[in-house]
């Protein structure tokens, strides 16, 4: 990515009045997609089974952060653009986020984690914990209250299967991208309308 570029998006945080260092501690998540990117910036509090519905001080919403769809470059561009929205959007700078959490499609070998990691890096503050993992893993927490335990199945733009053992053993299925045959359910069904429809003219 372009210095440049990232000095654009981040400008906004040299208009913010200044905080003093008790200020609010903040979390970024993301769910990255092949369709669209969303981001909710929230306040670090203690969980509790409870509370449901911790506050949310901002979302934004982009395109594409798949980067076997878009490209390195492109999908890096998508996630930083989103995040900075929300920060944006919240009042807050980077120096108050505390932890960044992504859960994005196409993340699917612990060399595509490294390379997001060491992406992130070079955004936030030395204090600031990151957590990379593909959407499917973040889709099975939010119906499990956090814990990683039973199987999820996403049939969006792409489809995978992905689940997880009591003892920590996971397994996952599909969500390799259409060149490896995951069509999802656009994918596939356009597909077949389309070899319909030329056999009819043929």
């Amino acid at each position: 990515m372009k210095r440049e570029r990232k000095g654009e998006i981040w400008d906004f945080e040299h208009e913010l009045p200044a905080r003093g260092g008790g200020g609010e501690k903040l979390i970024l998540g993301l769910d990255g997609g092949t369709s669209n990117t969303i981001c909710v910036c929230m306040p670090i509090i203690p969980f509790t089974p409870n509370n449901h519905s911790p506050p949310v001080y901002a979302r934004a919403v982009a395109g594409c952060s798949n980067h076997n769809s878009v490209g390195e470059t492109a999908a890096r561009e998508t996630l930083e653009q989103v995040m900075a929205e929300a920060l944006l959007k919240s009042g807050c700078s980077r120096s108050a986020v505390r932890a960044v959490c992504l859960a994005v499609s196409g993340v699917n070998h612990p060399t595509d984690q490294q390379r997001i990691l060491d992406w992130l890096s070079d955004i936030f503050v030395s204090d600031v914990e990151f957590f990379v993992e593909n959407d499917a893993v973040a889709a099975l927490a939010s119906g499990t209250m956090g814990k990683l335990h039973g199987c999820v199945l996403i049939a969006g733009t792409g489809t995978i299967a992905y689940g997880y053992t009591e003892d920590g053993r996971e397994a996952r299925a599909s969500g390799a991208g259409p060149v490896l045959g995951d069509w999802g359910r656009y994918g596939a069904h356009n597909l077949t309308s389309y070899l319909v429809l030329r056999n009819q003219q043929l």
